[in-house]
């Protein structure tokens, strides 16, 4: 992928506060978490915004629960309590949390609705991970559900239901299937965006609440630009 050119926001887009949870619209380009780059990431950014809000003297305690892959953008969530961290994570790692991602593939002769099931091994040196129609020596299986609500002049929308969580699923899974997402170079796109991010949105976060025991959804805004815009129109 080509160097990232997105700053991190100077501001935050917030989807859901309380005592325990802080769920935001993540931005492409900007980190979850802090890795070898050194660039300011997601969780930093939002412990200054609750450290400033709510005056707070110290260090802020936010965990991170779950990641989305730096070029991608949407709903991610943050425990503010140790409580609703250990409890989060059991949802995330039950898979009793239900993630809606839009996609935007190059092509526009896809099925209606498909279901995609392959077998995925990680390569950790690469990060990336590889899609194959059998099972092969350690491989995961990966399913996915997706169903086309718009189809543009060289573009069509996915909304993407995951049925199981592995590595760049969404990226590795579209490719295999021939159908790479609009941006990401790593998995055959035919073109990088100018800025380094890739048309994959994490669109809707379904959870029960840590401490309230209440579903709680939300439902990110795709950032804006012409493509994903045209998209929102029969997607939102």
């Amino acid at each position: 992928m080509k160097k990232n050119s997105i700053k991190a926001p100077q501001s935050l887009e917030v989807l859901y506060e309380d005592n325990h949870l802080l769920i935001i619209n993540k931005a492409p380009g900007v980190l979850v978490q802090g890795d070898k780059t050194g660039d300011v990431p997601l969780v930093d950014i939002a412990k200054s915004y609750i450290k400033k809000k709510y005056n707070k003297p110290g260090d802020v305690f936010l965990g991170v629960v779950h990641r989305l892959d730096r070029p991608t953008s949407g709903a991610v969530v943050f425990a503010r309590t140790s409580k609703a961290l250990i409890r989060l994570n059991e949802q995330f790692k039950q898979r009793e949390t239900q993630k809606v991602y839009w996609a935007l593939v190059e092509g526009t002769d896809l099925p209606k609705e498909t279901r995609l099931t392959h077998w995925m091994v990680r390569n950790t040196k690469q990060n990336k991970s590889y899609a194959y129609a059998k099972k092969v020596a350690d491989s995961k299986e990966a399913i996915l559900d997706f169903k086309c609500f718009k189809t543009l002049q060289r573009y069509t929308c996915l909304e993407v239901n995951l049925l199981t969580g592995r590595h760049h699923q969404i990226r590795a899974q579209l490719t295999a299937f021939g159908y790479s997402i609009k941006g990401d170079l790593k998995y055959g796109a035919s073109r990088s965006n100018p800025n380094g991010s890739i048309h994959l949105h994490a669109r809707k976060l379904s959870l029960m609440h840590p401490v309230k025991k209440e579903s709680i959804s939300v439902t990110a805004a795709p950032p804006k630009d012409v493509l994903w815009n045209a998209c929102v129109g029969e997607g939102s």
